[in-house]
């Protein structure tokens, strides 16, 4: 017998989790644009500070692309490591 509740809670949560991960992944490209064309205009600005700006611009990159990475983790622990099954499916 199909259990209908588990197979529509499983679809959804399949979406949300497609989502979660288009949207991490949009919202730090534009982020990570947006912080490198402002390094870019500081460094045209003030070429003797390129160094400095450049070891900023690493480091906030990092932590842009690092949140993506956490939406990726924490998707795959839901994916595959769902803590809501024991509710759903009996």
């Amino acid at each position: 017998m199909i259990n209908y509740l588990a197979l529509s809670f499983f679809s959804i949560m399949h979406f949300s989790i497609l989502f979660a991960l288009a949207l991490a992944a949009g919202l730090c490209g534009i982020g990570q644009g947006m912080a490198v064309s402002k390094a870019v205009e500081g460094i045209s600005r003030q070429p003797e500070a390129a160094g400095k700006i450049q070891t900023s611009l690493l480091i906030g990159l990092a932590f842009i692309e690092s949140l993506s990475i956490y939406v990726l983790v924490i998707s795959l622990i839901v994916l595959y490591a769902d803590p809501f099954i024991k509710y759903i499916v009996k």
